[in-house]
């Protein structure tokens, strides 16, 4: 898409502070960041929420969720845990319509989150 933001950063037209990038998935920090650690991991591919991810079935869902536990593992989150969120629609909280992963940790996450 060609007025996607991700999809820009993606294609290194917006700059972002990429801390994993794999085959199909790139991941770089919230620039408002809800938890010490915030980083939003997004399938290269376009695909509007995570409704379209799971329609999409060709196993990229199970690639954004491996990227989603690399990043917990690298920023050092994974333990004592963290939080993988994903809005779907402007109801949930979606205001970039490209598929993206909230990777929270570094304090008490509680719930219910809001």
């Amino acid at each position: 898409m060609t007025d996607c933001l991700f999809c820009k950063i993606v294609a290194r037209q917006i700059p972002a502070e990429i801390v994993l990038e794999t085959g199909r998935a790139l991941a770089f920090r919230d620039i408002n960041p809800q938890a010490p650690t915030h980083v939003l991991v997004v399938p290269k591919a376009h695909h509007e929420n995570a409704a379209a991810l799971a329609a999409a079935d060709d196993g990229l869902a199970d690639d954004l969720l491996k990227a989603c536990h690399a990043v917990a593992v690298q920023e050092g989150v994974a333990e004592p845990g963290y939080r993988v969120v994903l809005n779907t629609g402007p109801g949930a909280g979606q205001t970039v319509f490209h598929v993206h992963a909230h990777v929270l940790g570094g304090r008490s996450l509680t719930w219910p989150p809001g």
